[in-house]
């Protein structure tokens, strides 16, 4: 997957967001290798089986010349001891060096995170939903206790979904993964949940609560204030470019992109209408004063002074591009001391536009860009909740899923074996347990066993 300059500066952006909530929660950013010794992810059983399909691995280290003249070949003596894994996450090569770092209770917690590039070997990839290789963050911390560590991955649960609905304007579910989707070495997966416009549901970050497991794998203990060996608690939790799919999916029109403000590495383009170059002279004057003070209040401006397309290919260029507000400025402007503003999220290109005194141009930008954060916001939200359905029988299960789409809050008898059965009939999983899902006794739409609340199926992606 190439990510063109236009989609990384929207990365860049969410990286540096993540960042700064990563570190205001006491967290330091390191980076560890690449490429993982095939025995450190032996040690996990769980581990090893939940990832052993996807892992790439590297068996020698040199090519040579072939002798048959076909170009290059591969050393047959340059074969590895061991051989190499290329990260498909980076768990067992953090915890073995957690064993190097950690020997008393004063060592912890640890609370790293690092930014960095995975490898899955996927068979059917999507861009930027599941690619081969993509990037992402992934924490890694190591605690004395229990309670810390699941403190500590709730937390990260609630940061993402603050990043989720508060910046990507993205509404989702919080909650807990079914045993059998759990991450390969949890306790407890829990994660954030989003539905995407064609009624598919897309997990966008995920915190997990490994307990004592890669402790125990790699012999990683404490001494503890009672002079007493311990095993150390672990977490791990992550989101990856994935956030940029949920973010085309979620937003988008037929028209393009539409992003939400905070995200826009572009809030403002300007536009000039003009005729010859004195007009241009004087509009770009009037634009450049408008791009100062939009910038010193903190607005991300491009003046688009391109001189080889017309305005109107412009205006689709940008709209396409999802930059949130559009000015137009044009020599009439000028004399009536307004400006043209339209704003992306507006589908009626009409009812998008307004003319604005070039006097409260700041201020009028501000405001739009404030209102569209939270209208962007409120229309998946409106969305999700005319896709969000509850049934009770299994008939009305499968007739929703395939007329409706969408969330179904249903009741399941907490077996694998029936969630197992209905992805097989229906390819809906268990998205999550729902962390504010209320008790409610009920039946399991499945086997007609007992169930004490609804869980959140979809087809997911």
């Amino acid at each position: 997957m190439v990510i063109k300059p236009y989609g990384f500066a929207i990365w860049e952006k969410m990286q540096a967001e993540i960042d700064r909530m990563f570190k205001a929660t006491g967290h330091s950013n390191a980076y560890f290798p690449l490429f993982i010794p095939k025995s450190y992810l032996s040690k996990e059983a769980s581990h090893v089986q939940g990832f052993a399909k996807e892992c790439a691995v590297v068996t020698h280290y040199r090519l040579v010349d072939d002798p048959n003249g076909g170009g290059v070949v591969v050393d047959p003596n340059a074969k590895l001891e061991e051989e190499l894994i290329v990260r498909p996450t980076s768990e067992t090569v953090i915890w073995s060096t957690y064993k190097k770092w950690i020997q008393s209770y004063r060592d912890l917690p640890i609370l790293l995170n690092q930014w960095a590039n995975v490898v899955r070997w996927e068979m059917r990839t999507r861009i930027f939903l599941r690619t081969a290789e993509f990037l992402w963050q992934e924490g890694h911390t190591a605690h004395a206790t229990e309670e810390e560590a699941v403190a500590e991955t709730v937390q990260m649960m609630n940061v993402y979904a603050d990043f989720a609905e508060n910046y990507m304007a993205v509404p989702v579910i919080k909650g807990t993964k079914s045993e059998s989707e759990r991450f390969a070495g949890a306790v407890d997966t829990y994660c954030i949940e989003a539905l995407m416009q064609d009624g598919k549901a897309l997990q966008a970050g995920t915190s997990h609560f490994l307990g004592q497991n890669f402790a125990k794998a790699f012999d990683v203990k404490y001494l503890s204030k009672e002079n007493k060996e311990e095993l150390v608690w672990g977490t791990s939790w992550g989101v990856s470019t994935r956030l940029m799919g949920a973010l085309i999916m979620a937003h988008s029109d037929d028209n393009g992109l539409v992003l939400p403000p905070k995200l826009a590495p572009i809030q403002v383009v300007i536009v000039p209408i003009y005729k010859g170059d004195e007009q241009f002279a004087a509009v770009t004057a009037e634009a450049n004063k408008i791009k100062a003070a939009l910038e010193a209040v903190g607005v991300s401006v491009k003046y688009d002074n391109r001189d080889t397309y017309k305005p109107g290919f412009k205006f689709a260029d940008w709209e396409l591009k999802g930059v949130p507000v559009r000015l137009a400025l044009g020599a009439r402007d000028l004399e009536n001391g307004t400006v043209e503003m339209a704003r992306r999220d507006v589908e009626d290109r009409k009812a998008a536009k307004k003319v604005v005194p070039l006097t409260d141009v700041v201020a009028e930008v501000q405001a739009t860009l404030e209102d569209m954060q939270n209208s962007i916001y409120q229309k998946a939200l409106s969305f999700r909740q005319e896709k969000t359905t509850k049934v009770d029988t299994y008939e009305e299960f499968k007739q929703v899923l395939d007329e409706k789409g969408g969330f179904v809050l249903a009741h399941w008898d907490g077996t694998t074996e029936t969630e197992e059965k209905i992805k097989e009939e229906t390819k809906a999983t268990i998205r999550c347990i729902p962390l504010d899902a209320e008790a409610e006794a009920g039946k399991c739409i499945y086997s007609g066993e007992a169930s004490t609340q609804r869980v959140l199926f979809a087809r997911a992606y």
